[in-house]
């Protein structure tokens, strides 16, 4: 703190006053002093017992949005599992902001924590594998690919064919896809596009993009959104390939209320398999994430890392398989 302080030529309490987000101090003041904190690679402790121990045993999570089923099931695993090593959790939403990201990977507000496991949308690879300070970090997800840093990702192309390839082996010929964002295309939408054209090509059938539908966010109602769209303008339809699981839910819901049946007119397959999948009606077909071995794996990267700083970057890719029920 006094090193930060010196740099910046500011009081050691108004370094205090800064990592510890009062709110009292000026812009230029606290831009100036975190700009050293990064610098020189100042990270607090919580109390002096850590300190002399070096460790708080507390991991940091950071995702998008906590509210959405797949990150909360998440963090629930990695509560579970963390516990066990002896570990506490600490859960962070960034909203995808590119500059809350920023801040979780320089190290706020996480900044006790001794490791920090995270699921980033925006920050490019190059800002991600940067050195912010010594705390060790583990990607999750498709975003950041390339990025020399530890990280356990998911195979969204193999996984946008196999949802695909499935609705084709079993007779369907217009299969619509919801999910893309066209204001705000991201690795995960764009390689689970990539595998179902694939897979629509490897069956023969022709990519329409008409049948491609944007939404606003991949939740229930831009999902049923996207369904009530398709219908209006491509009532042919017989299958939908939904990019994930609470956006199939939407169009379930779409479809029933237009009096579509679900699988006999119009199929449905989601993507990780959220405990909300089992009961819907009909329960959902879906491509289930191996959400254990993306926790287990994160965890394994952050004590590995934290015992030897000078291992190589780790790149490992979580398995996933087709969870077949009544929607298709």
């Amino acid at each position: 703190m006094r090193d930060v302080a010196l740099a910046a030529g500011v009081s050691p309490k108004t370094v205090s006053n800064v990592v510890n987000d009062y709110v009292h101090v000026r812009p230029e003041t606290r831009a100036l002093v975190r700009r050293y904190v990064e610098e020189l690679g100042y990270r607090p402790q919580a109390v002096g017992r850590q300190l002399r121990r070096g460790r708080t045993g507390a991991i940091a999570l950071a995702v998008p949005h906590i509210d959405v089923p797949y990150f909360a099931d998440l963090a629930a695993l990695l509560v579970s599992a963390a516990r066990e090593r002896g570990l506490t959790v600490v859960v962070e939403q960034t909203d995808g902001d590119i500059e809350r990201e920023r801040e979780v990977a320089a190290g706020f507000p996480v900044r006790f924590a001794d490791g920090l496991i995270f699921s980033p949308l925006s920050m490019p690879p190059s800002e991600l594998e940067a050195p912010r300070h010594d705390t060790p970090m583990v990607l999750i997800g498709e975003h950041g690919g390339g990025a020399a840093v530890d990280h356990v990702t998911i195979a969204s192309v193999a996984i946008g064919a196999l949802a695909t390839t499935h609705l084709a082996a079993a007779g369907r010929r217009r299969i619509a896809m919801i999910g893309y964002k066209k204001a705000r295309p991201l690795p995960v939408m764009q390689q689970r596009m990539l595998g179902y054209t694939q897979a629509l090509r490897a069956a023969g059938l022709p990519v329409d993009r008409a049948l491609i539908r944007d939404v606003s966010e991949w939740n229930r109602q831009p999902g049923a959104d996207a369904v009530d769209a398709l219908l209006a303008e491509h009532p042919d339809i017989d299958a939908v390939f939904a990019a994930n699981d609470v956006l199939a839910i939407g169009a379930l819901s779409a479809l029933h209320r237009h009096g579509r049946r679900v699988p006999d007119d119009v199929a449905v397959v989601g993507v990780d398999d959220v405990p909300e999948s089992r009961f819907t009606t009909p329960p959902l077909t879906t491509v289930a994430i191996d959400r254990a071995f993306v926790v287990g794996s994160a965890l394994e990267m952050i004590t590995s890392r934290l015992a030897d700083p000078t291992l190589p970057p780790r790149h490992l890719t979580a398995p996933h398989r087709l969870v077949v029920r009544e929607s298709a």
